[in-house]
Parts: C-alpha cells; sequence; structure tokens
C-alpha cells in the first residue's frame, strides 16, 4: 500500500513502537524511514497528538495500527492527515465471529468484576476483546513479570503482550521519548477471555491472580 501510494526513498512514516515489528520492516522495504510516535495509553494505538508532534517536511503517512480488539481514534488520526496532507492507513485485526466475540465480552465483563490489584481493561468504544489486557502496576519492582511467572505456576496462560517496543530493537534503535510505550511495555499482561473457556476457567483465573494482591500496589 505504501508503494502503490509512491511512499519511498526520502519520505517519513509514522508508525507505533508499541507492537510487533513488521509494520516498520514495511516502511523499511518501500524505502521510506520509520519514525515511532507514542500511543494512548487507554487504547494503545497511536494518539493523534504525539503523531502531529513528529510530523516533518518530509512525513507522507501514517500506519495506524488497532490493538487488542480496541481501535484508534481513527477520526482525529485522519485529521492530522488532512492537516499535514499526509496519507493514514490502517492496519486492523482479524474479525471474529459475533458469537464469539460476545462470548469474549462476557469473560472480560466477569473479570472487570472479580479482578483485584491489576488495572483491567476500558471496554469502551466497541471493545472486542482480541486480547484481554491487564496493567500489573509497579512498585520499583519488576512486578508484571514476577506476577506472570506465579500466575502461570497457578495454570493460567497469560502472557506478556509487547516484550521489547520496537524502537528498543537494534535495526530500529532510536533515542526517542515514548514515555506511553515504555510503561504499557513494562506493565501489560494478556489474561484469557477465549470463548471455550468454562466458568471453571474463569474462576481459577481469578483465584490465581487475586491470591498475588500481596505483590502489588492497590489499583487506584
Amino acid at each position: 500500500m505504501l508503494r502503490a501510494a509512491g511512499v519511498g526513498v526520502g519520505d517519513e512514516v509514522v508508525v507505533p513502537a508499541f507492537g510487533n515489528a513488521e509494520v516498520a520492516e514495511a516502511v523499511v522495504l518501500a524505502g521510506a524511514l520509520p519514525v515511532f510516535a507514542d500511543i494512548d495509553p487507554v487504547t494503545y494505538c497511536l494518539d493523534a497528538s504525539a503523531v502531529e508532534a513528529v510530523v516533518t517536511a518530509r512525513t507522507a503517512a501514517v500506519v495506524v495500527v488497532h490493538r487488542f480488539g480496541r481501535t484508534a481514534d481513527i477520526a482525529r488520526l485522519r485529521g492530522v492527515g488532512q492537516r499535514h496532507g499526509l496519507l493514514v492507513l490502517e492496519q486492523g485485526e482479524s474479525e471474529a465471529p459475533y458469537d464469539e466475540i460476545a462470548q469474549r465480552r462476557q469473560r472480560a465483563a466477569y473479570l472487570d468484576s472479580k479482578l483485584k490489584g491489576v488495572w483491567t481493561p476500558d471496554g469502551g468504544d466497541g471493545h472486542t476483546y482480541q486480547q484481554y489486557v491487564v496493567r500489573v502496576p509497579g512498585n520499583g519492582r519488576p512486578d508484571r513479570d514476577a506476577f506472570a511467572r506465579a500466575v502461570r505456576a497457578r495454570g493460567v496462560d497469560c502472557k506478556v503482550p509487547v516484550k521489547t517496543p520496537v524502537h528498543r530493537l537494534p535495526e530500529f534503535r532510536r533515542c526517542v521519548s515514548l514515555p506511553e510505550t515504555e510503561r504499557a511495555a513494562d506493565e501489560t499482561l494478556t489474561l484469557p477471555v477465549e470463548a471455550a473457556l468454562t466458568k471453571r476457567d474463569m474462576q481459577r483465573i481469578v483465584s490465581a491472580c487475586n491470591a498475588l494482591g500481596g505483590l502489588l500496589q492497590p489499583a487506584v
């Protein structure tokens, strides 16, 4: 899509650093330079103000990646594109059947109401819960990693969604300030909400997580 739009050598393309490296790699393959902007801490997608702050005369496009079942504020991002004459491309997630989404939402609502000591996701804007992402707040220790190890030891399949932001990878290393990206990479953890999970499975997830409340500062 970038090549078809004429994006190439000498151009800059704004991309998120919170996520996989494939988007930045695609920019490089098109001959352009990836420029990283910070994310919104609620949606984990590009923040429109952060995007506008990194636009230069060489910026040709913005690649917006929708994450975890939440959509970016695409209206504001397109507004940035219109003001600066930029192409705004979107990378979505694979669509799940409606019944599966409804079941994921039910399981997410259950976790929202039962979990303690972690920050649960904001369910606004039609969240489809492709992943249920909580934050384990830090208090001077690698709490998220300790929490994940302890939960896994109790039989719960949790994952760190983004282990290393793209701007920290050797091939894309940049000296940029992305505080929300860094914080999300350090604090986020995904818990299971698959449609196949039974009520007993969900109870086990809650029990395993809540038993670890001593690791954490109380969530506010």
